[in-house]
C-alpha cells in the first residue's frame, strides 16, 4: 500500500526539493498542486518515475482542492501554497490574506478524508521583531506585524484548533530563510548570488545590518521528512533553520569573495516594514531530528553556484 501524498505549493523551492526526496521511495505517490502564480514547472521532477503527477490547482479555491482531495484521498498533506517574498507580499496584502482560505480548505477537506497528518509550512516570520534570541518555539512570544506573518500564525492557530477539535494531527514547520538550486531570485541569497555571476550591482535595503541565518535546502528537507518518515513533532512546532548569525552585508560580501566578482555593493533605503533587524532560531530540535551538522553558507553557496539548475534558471549554462 502505498502512501499517497498531497504537496500544495510543489513548484516553488523548498516544496519541489521536498518531492524529488519523496518519489526516491517507491512506498510514496506524489500529487503535486501549484496554481504557478509564484512557482514554476521547471521545478517539477525530472524523473519520470510514475511516483508523481502535477495538478495546477488554486488551493484558495475550495472546488477545485476540494475535487482533488476527495477523489485522490490522500494519507499525508504538505500545505507549503503561499504567497511568499517580502516585497511581493508588501505590494500584495490582500492576495496574502486570502491563503487563510486555503489552509482552512486544506484542514477543512483533511479531517473529512481522514488524512493521518497535515505538515504545515509555517515562518520565522511569526516571531516578528524578536524580543530574546535564540527564538524558542515554545517560550518566545509571536509577535506578528505584516500581513504574511499573520497568515502564518492564524494557520498555526487553524492547525492546533483542528486537531483539539478533530484529532487531526498536525506539524508546524517554522522555516527560516531556505535557499538552494531552485530558489528565485525574489529571494536573498539567490538574488545576491545571481547579480555576482553576472558582475552587476548587488543593491541591499538600508545599510545591511539586519541579521539573518540562512539554511541549505537539504537541511531544510531532510529534516521534513525525518518528521514525517520517523514519526516525529506530531502535534508539535519546530523551528527548521541554520543558527549561525549573518548579516545581509557580509552575505553579499560572501558571495562576492566565493564567486570571484566584480560587482559593487549599493543601498537602497530600507524598506518600511517587514524587514526584521534580527533573526535567530533555537534549533536544537533540528539539529536532534537531523543526526547531522549543518551545511555551512560558504559551502551552500558553492553547490548552487555549481548547480545547472540554478545557472539555467538565471540565464547562464
Amino acid at each position: 500500500m502505498k502512501n499517497r501524498i498531497l504537496v500544495t505549493g510543489g513548484a516553488g523551492n523548498v516544496g519541489s526539493a521536498l518531492i524529488e526526496k519523496l518519489i526516491t521511495n517507491p512506498k510514496n505517490y506524489v500529487v503535486i498542486v501549484d496554481d504557478l502564480s509564484t512557482g514554476f514547472l521547471s521545478k517539477l521532477p525530472k524523473d519520470d518515475n510514475g511516483r508523481w503527477e502535477f495538478i495546477k490547482a488554486d488551493v484558495n479555491n475550495f472546488q477545485e482542492i476540494s475535487s482533488i482531495m476527495m477523489s485522490h484521498r490522500f494519507d499525508y498533506v504538505f500545505h507549503f501554497a503561499a504567497v511568499v517574498g517580502v516585497l511581493r507580499t508588501q505590494e500584495y496584502p490582500l492576495k496574502v490574506l486570502k491563503d487563510i482560505e486555503g489552509i482552512k480548505n486544506i484542514l477543512d477537506i483533511s479531517k473529512n478524508i481522514s488524512v493521518k497528518r497535515v505538515f504545515y509550512s509555517s515562518s520565522s516570520e511569526v516571531y516578528g521583531e524578536p524580543v530574546v534570541l535564540p527564538q524558542h518555539e515554545h517560550t518566545t512570544p509571536l509577535n506578528s506585524r505584516v500581513p504574511y506573518a499573520v497568515v502564518k500564525n492564524v494557520g498555526e492557530s487553524f492547525c492546533k484548533s483542528y486537531f483539539q477539535e478533530y484529532k487531526l494531527n498536525y506539524t508546524i514547520f517554522r522555516f527560516f530563510n531556505t535557499y538552494g538550486p531552485n530558489q528565485s531570485t525574489d529571494f536573498v541569497v539567490a538574488r545576491f548570488l545571481a547579480a555576482a555571476l553576472k558582475n552587476q550591482d548587488i543593491t541591499i535595503y538600508g545599510d545591511g545590518s539586519q541579521t539573518r541565518t540562512f539554511t541549505y535546502v537539504d537541511d531544510t528537507v531532510d529534516t521534513c521528512l525525518n518528521c514525517f518518515y520517523d514519526n516525529k513533532e506530531i502535534n508539535d512546532v519546530i523551528n527548521i533553520g541554520n543558527n549561525e548569525l549573518c548579516t545581509v552585508l557580509e552575505l553579499a560580501q560572501l558571495i562576492i569573495n566565493i564567486s570571484g566578482s566584480s560587482s559593487k555593493i549599493v543601498h537602497l533605503p530600507p524598506l518600511k516594514e517587514g524587514d526584521m533587524t534580527r533573526r535567530q532560531p533555537d534549533n536544537a530540535k533540528m539539529l536532534n531530528i537531523l543526526g547531522r551538522p549543518l551545511i555551512s553558507l560558504e559551502d551552500g553557496i558553492k553547490k548552487m553556484m555549481s548547480s545547472k539548475i540554478f545557472l539555467s534558471s538565471i540565464g547562464l549554462k
